[in-house]
């Protein structure tokens, strides 16, 4: 059935035509936008070492993360450059930084909140959350709906010798240990001990935890303190977790791939 449009309503209609004929262009300019507000860090920070674990299977999912469509890192320009000036102060004590995760697409969150879901799924246990029940992930906090890292001024780090040397190549499938457990005991990282693996959902994670080791505790603080001194803050219970304050998008989550 053929409805006429109102004569009256046509010119509403055309003016409706023309704001979106102008706006699409500008949402589509303020996308270029943030995307130039964005770089790539090992581009910034030439030094710097990469472990992107979201690009792999070696995570707590096992699997590698919608949207990781590269291993690389994206960190809004203020995050990169602070992150430099981190590493600037390292190299003093022939030490680099090295990269777990940066900017993480809210598609990657999503992924997360589906596995967290799946509690059948645990593959993964034994290393990432071995003392926890994964159907109480949610309730504990290891897992959100939303993450600071979608916002692109939040970073997972640790601290390598230089030069770095090569760590233990992860094999899917391969006999899995705590990462909680003593450095030689757990997946071999080519980090300063930091008492956990990384991603390590046990309390021993918690950056000022007593029970870890003096060493231990003393690499953390290393690591919190250069950090905070470029204006980053911690993120307590873990300490490979920092935001720098002051972020450039501190209310968005951005969807955009890593690629």
């Amino acid at each position: 059935m053929n409805r006429r449009i109102p004569v009256g309503f046509l010119p509403v209609l055309c003016a409706g035509l023309l704001l979106l004929s102008l706006v699409l262009p500008l949402l589509a300019a303020a996308g270029e936008e943030v995307r130039h507000r964005f770089v790539d860090v090992k581009e910034h920070i030439p030094s710097i070492v990469m472990d992107m674990r979201y690009y792999t299977p070696h995570n707590f999912v096992g699997e590698r993360i919608d949207g990781y469509n590269a291993p690389k890192c994206y960190l809004t320009l203020e995050a990169a450059d602070a992150l430099n000036r981190v590493q600037e102060d390292l190299k003093s004590f022939s030490l680099s930084l090295k990269i777990y995760d940066c900017y993480r697409p809210q598609r990657a969150v999503n992924h997360f909140v589906r596995w967290a879901k799946d509690v059948g799924d645990t593959r993964t246990k034994k290393e990432f959350y071995p003392t926890v029940d994964k159907s109480r992930l949610f309730k504990d906090g290891y897992i959100a709906e939303k993450s600071g890292h979608s916002r692109g001024s939040t970073v997972d780090l640790t601290i390598v010798p230089v030069p770095a040397s090569g760590q233990e190549s992860y094999r899917p499938g391969q006999k899995l240990f705590p990462c909680f457990l003593p450095a030689a005991k757990r997946f071999r990282d080519n980090s300063i001990d930091m008492g956990t693996g990384f991603d390590c959902f046990h309390a021993l994670a918690h950056t000022a935890n007593k029970d870890a080791g003096a060493l231990q505790r003393a690499n953390r603080l290393l690591l919190k303190t250069l950090m905070e001194k470029q204006g980053f803050v911690n993120y307590e219970l873990e300490w490979w977790h920092f935001t720098l304050k002051g972020e450039p998008f501190p209310e968005t989550y951005f969807d955009m791939v890593v690629e």
